[in-house]
């Protein structure tokens, strides 16, 4: 979903199309399946490969990715580290962003996500508002009012800053998106599909265990 599409929330998936990744001994195709970025963006960790997710909780894409992401995450190497950036591009991205790292900061985003995820797209609840949430996560078992103040909090600030700074120097202008070592960008709509994404991504942290030494 691009920055022109943020009104949608899960209202069917849109049909991806993009050059089949290469069935060849070359493997998936630079600027075609993926991009080299001009300058290496700030990574989070050293020694270590980092893939970074750029999605948001009301993208019909970002969903219908989820599973796999989830299988990949399942066989995840010890010399990888994963994170999820969630984007900007609007006041409701915004909200969204804030929620993802509130639940984080109370440690109860594992169990969380892909409720708040099914929640939305399957259940067609908007959830863009703090009433909303706060019903939401107390149906849950949560405890609304931390929710609440956890959410306005300066740490949910800096992080959601930090997340925006990311994403712009990554040069993301849609989700969901896929970074890797801060060198590389690819997404379902460059490799042909949800179902190719992650060939790619293999592909890409190989090239960067390289760099490692």
């Amino acid at each position: 979903m691009n920055r022109r599409d943020f009104s949608s929330l899960g209202l069917g998936l849109v049909g991806i199309s993009a050059a089949p990744l290469a069935q060849s001994q070359a493997g998936p195709v630079e600027g075609t399946h993926h991009q080299r970025l001009g300058q290496p963006r700030p990574m989070a960790s050293t020694g270590k490969v980092e893939v970074v997710e750029f999605c948001w909780y009301g993208c019909q894409h970002c969903f219908a990715l989820e599973p796999l992401v989830e299988q990949w995450l399942a066989r995840l190497p010890p010399d990888i580290n994963f994170r999820r950036a969630p984007a900007a591009f609007t006041p409701q991205y915004e909200f969204h962003q804030r929620v993802y790292y509130a639940l984080e900061a109370m440690g109860e985003l594992a169990n969380v996500h892909r409720k708040l995820f099914n929640t939305i797209h399957l259940e067609r609840k908007r959830l863009t508002n703090d009433a909303e949430m706060v019903a939401f996560v107390t149906g849950l078992g949560l405890d609304g009012a931390k929710f609440s103040e956890t959410m306005k909090s300066f740490g949910v600030a800096t992080k959601a800053r930090q997340a925006r700074q990311l994403s712009e120097a990554y040069r993301i202008d849609g989700v969901p998106a896929l970074g890797v070592q801060g060198r590389y960008i690819t997404s379902a709509a460059m490799a042909g599909g949800n179902e190719r994404v992650f060939q790619v991504v293999d592909h890409l942290v190989a090239q960067a265990r390289k760099t490692l030494g």
